[in-house]
């Protein structure tokens, strides 16, 4: 079988950034009502443990019908994210009476004491909506600047920061959305978008080694030729029948950086190459000089903290 001298799939089309455009609206007003009915209602807990009266008892009991505006603003420096989703959140309360004016867009890092936009509507409404409109924001602005310090980390390498599907479930585009605010990129969406055969894979199939990994790769191809097959190695002697099958990318798991090196040469340039496993802040700068085209992580979500953000009434 010959070789191929290049990868078949262009780098670009390996990896992406999720934009606003991109998310459902749907699936987004879905998440809203959620938080809301569980905010609310007590939704999560059975029937009996629920009110038999939803709301807001205290905006109930002590606030009337004034108008309010207050103002969002940065605790801390921090890369935005999340403020067209704060929009959603105070429409799904308020049917549109309340409204966000943004001064700044996602993905703009911002100073401690920043002003990040104005809301205005009936008091009552934004009241209720204060807790679950930030709990979204400071997610987000969360994993956007955890991520931001990772590409910081990896400096000016060729190497692209990838994220994983280590995200919180339900809301993987999101959390996808905030690591591309970050500045890195978004690895595949789910188990729809690439065949990726990892060693759970090989080892439930005993091929682990030789031609019969070689003939994984190749039924993979086989089945489905419009879409990357990328192939799990942890070991070196795993290359050859991998690249001899034809795989677009080859994931390097927890391999040392002498490891990491000599795969790359090994590849030349025959696959793209990804290193995953064990990547830390630490770790980046020494692993961007290797000649990696992706290192991905999932840390960049399920390690990332909220951020503090404020909503000062006026």
């Amino acid at each position: 079988m010959s070789r191929p001298t290049q990868p078949r799939i262009p780098l670009d089309a390996l990896c992406r950034r999720l934009s606003w455009a991109d998310l459902d609206p749907e699936a987004l007003r879905a998440l809203i009502l959620l938080a809301r009915a569980e905010d609310l209602g007590g939704w999560g807990l059975r029937a009996r443990r629920r009110p038999r009266r939803a709301g807001d008892v205290t905006t109930a009991a002590v606030v009337g019908r004034s108008r309010g505006r207050a103002e969002l603003r940065a605790r801390r420096a921090m890369v935005v994210c999340g403020l067209p989703l704060a929009q959603f959140v105070l429409r799904e309360y308020g049917r549109g009476r309340a409204r966000l004016t943004p001064t700044v867009e996602d993905g703009t890092t911002v100073a401690a004491g920043a002003l990040l936009g104005t809301i205005e509507g009936p008091s009552a409404e934004l009241l209720e909506s204060e807790r679950v409109l930030l709990n979204f924001l400071q997610r987000l602005s969360g994993i956007a600047t955890h991520t931001a310090a990772h590409v910081k980390a990896l400096g000016r390498s060729r190497t692209r920061l990838l994220d994983t599907r280590k995200t919180t479930p339900g809301y993987r585009m999101l959390e996808k959305y905030a690591v591309g605010c970050g500045g890195a990129w978004n690895h595949r969406l789910g188990l729809f978008d690439r065949v990726m055969i990892k060693d759970n894979h090989l080892a439930a199939t005993g091929a682990t080694r030789g031609a019969r990994l070689a003939a994984a790769v190749q039924t993979a191809r086989a089945c489905r030729p419009d879409l990357a097959i990328e192939v799990e190695v942890d070991a070196l002697e795993q290359l050859p029948p991998v690249l001899e099958a034809g795989a677009d990318i080859v994931l390097l798991d927890n391999f040392t950086p002498a490891q990491l090196r000599r795969a790359v040469a090994l590849i030349a340039g025959r696959a793209w190459t990804e290193a995953s496993g064990g990547i830390t802040l630490k770790s980046l700068p020494r692993l961007g000089g290797l000649g990696l085209d992706f290192i991905s992580s999932g840390a960049l979500v399920h390690q990332s903290t909220w951020i503090d953000i404020g909503l000062d009434w006026l």
